[in-house]
Order: structure tokens, then C-alpha cells, then sequence
């Protein structure tokens, strides 16, 4: 079965280049991905694959093998971009103007659709069924799987196991990356405005600085994470906006912070927002200030399963050789893929795409990101491969 996933990935590979290319030229900004759904859906369709539509504008095809019950796989991939003008000068580049496939979900998207054409071609010769997911929104809360599972996308039928692959920028292509337990981090959204009284800069004792309040506040939080925090238990908090004030002279009456913060632990997540709500409210009506504070609670942390990583990893070795298989390190970004991993048993890799010698080195959500292509053909044929021979 191995050799003939193989073979077929081989042979297709240039087709879904191809795909690819289609992809990347046309991409559409996270819940309105409208083009990309009917494209996705019309290459299922000429596979012969049964779909519905979730969320507006999600995918999900079905494939069963032989004893469709003995156990049900899914895989997932993304299909929205992000608000960047690409400048790359390649004859696929973004035809929509500061829409770009920045993030590699282009070529997350193409190796489902390739390991769906390979399992179909094949589907006499393996046992189950696989599900394969085509989400909206990956890239934007609430999250495209959030909305997916609330449309009953984990439901008739329930897998008992979902596996995601993600482009990996700094992993030569050929190799492939994997991580059983925490891979990634929680991601919430910080709004502040402090709120004080304005007046004339050259008279301080009349006004209540709310820039000074700020200056504090910002110091004060980075506290909060160094002295409550676990040092072994990864967690950050960046404040990445201070806008207030427009002139040399006149202290204005409010300034607004915008930031994010990132956790490993969802228990350690909760309590961070409490600290961080008392401290900022205490903090600022110590110095006269009023505080206006939204925490957007955002993706959870992806935590892989043991077991089904595990295997995972173990039959990629098989597939790749095992000089081609390494651990994923601990990264403090965010995906909402850890929405199935609460639901169902769970594994998230990484698929190589860099290639040094080819000068293939820009990192994601960047204007020059492109990806050796190579790396199709392995998407699609590990993807085919995990989902046919995972056993959960």
C-alpha cells in the first residue's frame, strides 16, 4: 500500500502543483473564502467524493475503503489568507491586490486534495473511512474550526482521530516534524484603554497623565507573567499598540494598548486573565485613572495525543526513512486546530519547505513567502498514508 501511495504521489505531484498554483494566484481573506469553496468542492466532485458545506463556507468530503465502520480518520486543512501584498515575482503571484497565501495554506489545502484523489484511486486496498476537512477562517477569531465543529463537523461520522499538516519554513523540504503533548499556544487578544484628564503638558499637577499610567501599566504586566507564572511552563504576554497623544504639548485624555498574550496551560491561561484584569484595574485607579479592558478569548492551546502522534511519527519514519522524521520544537503561535484536539485525539506536524540552495528561505506571513515544491508531492502522499494506515 506504502509503494503505491508512493507512486501515485509521484505521478499526480505536477497536477497538484498546478492546483497549487490556482490556489495561491486566488486568494480570499479568512469567512470569505466563497471561490476557494467551490473550487475545492468541484475537485471532489470530479473524484466522485460525497460533500457537504459547513460554516458557509467549509468542505467536508468523505471517502469510505473497504469495512467503512472498523474506524474513521480525519484530516484537516485551511484555505484562507492573510491581508499581505506578495512580492514575490512568480507567475502564480496573488492576483488579488494585499491578499497573499502568506501562512501555506494553499499548499495545506493541495496536499488534501492530493491524498484525497490517492485514497480514492485506492480505496478497494484500505480499511475505514476518512473525512477530509476543508475549513474557513484559520487565520481569525473566532476560528474556522470552531465554527466547523458547531456545525456538526466532528458528527455522522465522529473520527476518532484528526491529523493536520502545516508548511514549516525553517525544516529543509523532505523532512517532516512531529511533537506528541504541547505543540502550541493558546492565543488571546488585549484591548486596554485607560481613561485620564487631559490638559496642558507644561502642567502636570493639573491633569491625569494617561500616558504615564501606561508606561506603568506596561511594566507592571510583564511582572505579572515573570513573578505568577511556572518558569517551566511557557507563557507571553506583548504589548504591541500604545496609540495616544497627537502634539508636543498637550497630554491627551485617554491612550488605548492593544497586545497579546499566549499560554501552554489552559489553567494557567484562565487565572493569567484574572491577575491581568485585577492588576490593570487597580494599578490605573491608584494613579486616577479609569480603565476600559476586553480580553478576546482566542484559539486553545494544540496538544497533541500521545498515542496517535506517536504512531504517527513512527509510520512517517517508515514512509520517509528515519533521518528525515525530527521533533517539533515548543512554539508560542497560535492555530485553531487545537479546537478538535479538545474534542478528539489529535496530531498537528510539519511538512519541510525550505530549500536553502534554491534560495527558499522567507518565513510565513511574510510578502516573499513561497515554498520549494517538492514538498507537494510528500504532503500528499503522508497525508494519504497517515489517514489510511493510522490505527486509533
Amino acid at each position: 500500500m506504502q509503494e503505491k501511495i508512493k507512486a501515485l504521489a509521484k505521478k499526480y505531484a505536477p497536477d497538484f502543483i498546478e492546483v497549487r498554483h490556482h490556489l495561491h494566484a486566488h486568494p480570499e481573506l479568512s469567512y470569505q473564502e466563497f471561490e476557494t469553496s467551490k473550487f475545492v468542492q468541484s475537485k471532489l466532485k470530479e473524484l466522485g467524493i460525497p460533500i457537504e458545506v459547513k460554516a458557509t463556507t467549509g468542505v467536508v468530503g468523505l471517502i469510505k475503503g473497504k469495512n467503512p465502520d472498523k474506524k474513521i480518520i480525519a484530516l484537516r486543512a485551511d484555505m484562507d489568507a492573510l491581508p499581505i501584498k506578495e512580492e514575490n515575482e512568480v507567475p502564480y503571484k496573488s492576483k488579488n491586490d494585499g491578499v497573499m497565501h502568506a501562512c501555506g495554506h494553499d499548499v495545506h489545502t493541495t496536499c488534501l486534495l492530493g491524498a484525497a484523489k490517492i485514497l480514492m484511486e485506492l480505496k478497494d486496498e484500505w480499511e475505514g473511512t476518512v473525512k477530509f476537512i476543508f475549513q474557513p477562517g484559520e487565520e481569525k477569531n473566532p476560528g474556522g474550526a470552531s465554527l466547523m465543529i458547531k456545525d456538526g463537523v466532528l458528527e455522522n461520522p465522529t473520527p476518532q482521530a484528526i491529523l493536520a499538516l502545516h508548511v514549516n519554513t525553517i525544516l529543509e523540504v523532505g523532512q517532516l516534524s512531529f511533537r506528541s503533548g504541547k505543540v502550541m499556544a493558546s492565543a488571546d487578544e488585549l484591548y486596554f484603554t485607560v481613561k485620564g484628564k487631559g490638559g496642558h503638558a507644561a502642567s502636570p499637577q493639573l491633569v491625569v497623565d494617561p500616558i504615564l499610567i501606561s508606561s506603568h501599566l506596561i511594566v507592571a504586566l510583564q511582572q505579572l507573567i515573570s513573578r505568577n507564572n511556572n518558569p517551566f511552563n511557557p507563557s507571553v504576554l506583548s504589548i504591541t499598540s500604545f496609540n495616544g497623544g497627537n502634539t508636543t504639548n498637550v497630554v491627551p485624555n485617554e491612550v488605548k494598548l492593544m497586545g497579546t498574550f499566549r499560554a501552554m496551560d489552559e489553567e494557567w491561561r484562565f487565572k493569567a486573565h484574572e491577575l491581568i484584569k485585577k492588576l490593570s484595574t487597580d494599578l490605573v485607579r491608584s494613579m486616577g485613572g479609569e480603565l476600559d479592558l476586553h480580553i478576546d478569548v482566542g484559539y486553545p492551546c494544540v496538544i497533541n495525543n500521545e498515542k496517535i502522534t506517536n504512531e504517527a511519527m513512527a509510520r512517517a519514519k517508515d514512509y520517509m526513512g528515519d533521518g528525515n522524521v525530527s521533533e517539533t520544537e515548543l512554539r508560542m503561535g497560535a492555530e485553531d486546530f487545537g479546537y478538535y484536539a479538545q474534542q478528539i485525539p489529535a496530531c498537528f506536524y510539519r511538512l519541510g519547505t525550505m530549500n536553502k540552495a534554491k534560495g527558499i528561505t522567507a518565513g510565513v506571513h511574510t510578502p516573499l513567502f513561497n515554498i520549494d515544491e517538492n514538498a507537494i508531492e510528500i504532503g500528499m502522499g503522508m497525508m494519504a498514508w497517515l489517514g489510511s494506515s493510522i490505527n486509533p
